[in-house]
């Protein structure tokens, strides 16, 4: 009934009212003909030739000599206000990939970063180490699609947690975490990555928390983490496992801080990686598929 009643309304206005009425018609038409020929407006125009911010300089390894150590902190804490997630770091070595042929992605701290210099061996050709020393899994997130997906890999290794638990990057529940591992393995798997999640390694304590034991949050967390991996079709690396001694704590023969492997420690690590590869990828070798 409604457009009736405008309809009939319509009706009664007196000439002069209608003529009004005509002639504001026409003057909005006219304005909206005009504005869309004039293309997009100047000010979203200029938003979009806005080039990106430079990456911050580089950032050596931390120094040896302990003088040049508060520098070395500043820069490093300069770097990570201009590129929280670390999107800059690997961002070179990602073009450089983008025609080759990638297996698998290694994503994760320094535990990861590190596995490198430990077992050059595994990271050459199709298998690339993203892993980036002090991050939590929100900044693993982040970069995940630029760092992981973007290589178009067959499957992607994540390995979280100790920092999440440590408090790198600001206060964390263990839901937070879930959160990240649930979004990082659905968005991998949406791609047609196949996922490998590794268990947090054991840890009695963290050096830079000293306070904190973080031994029992590492195993419950682990166990989350194996059952969510079942749930979901991903495989599941129990390094824990292999590493700990029966506190909770990574194996003295094993590691130099008690956080991070050392070569035996990687030793270790490395066999139950290729194993896990082995199944995520049929026919896969350590050389090439």
């Amino acid at each position: 009934m409604q457009p009736i009643y405008l309809k009939a309304k319509a009706r009664t206005k007196p000439n002069g009212a209608r003529s009004a009425e005509r002639l504001t018609i026409g003057l909005v038409a006219g304005l909206f003909i005009c504005t869309a020929m004039a293309g997009p407006h100047p000010v979203r125009a200029q938003a979009t030739a806005l080039q990106p911010h430079p990456c911050p300089p580089p950032l050596g390894d931390r120094p040896a000599d302990e003088s040049l150590l508060p520098a070395w902190r500043e820069a490093l804490a300069e770097r990570r206000r201009l590129d929280w997630p670390g999107l800059c770091r690997h961002r070179d070595a990602n073009a450089a990939l983008q025609a080759a042929a990638v297996d698998v992605v290694f994503i994760g701290d320094s535990i990861t970063e590190f596995w490198s210099g430990a077992a050059p061996e595994l990271f050459t050709g199709a298998i690339v180490n993203r892993g980036i020393g002090a991050q939590t899994s929100p900044q693993m997130l982040v970069r995940f699609h630029a760092d992981v997906i973007a290589l178009r890999p067959r499957a992607v290794h994540i390995m979280a947690g100790t920092n999440d638990l440590a408090g790198n990057t600001g206060p964390s529940r263990p839901e937070d975490f879930k959160n990240n591992i649930r979004a990082m393995t659905e968005i991998a798997q949406a791609n047609g990555v196949t996922v490998i999640i590794g268990a947090i390694p054991p840890a009695a304590a963290f050096p830079w928390r000293p306070t904190f034991q973080p031994a029992g949050d590492i195993e419950a967390l682990n166990g989350w983490l194996r059952d969510y991996a079942g749930t979901k079709g991903a495989l599941f690396v129990d390094y824990h496992a292999a590493m700990s001694d029966p506190a909770g704590a990574m194996r003295p023969e094993l590691t130099d801080d008690g956080v991070h492997p050392d070569a035996d420690g990687y030793g270790v690590m490395t066999p139950l990686a290729i194993s896990a590869i082995r199944a995520a990828i049929p026919g896969w070798t350590a050389s090439r598929p």
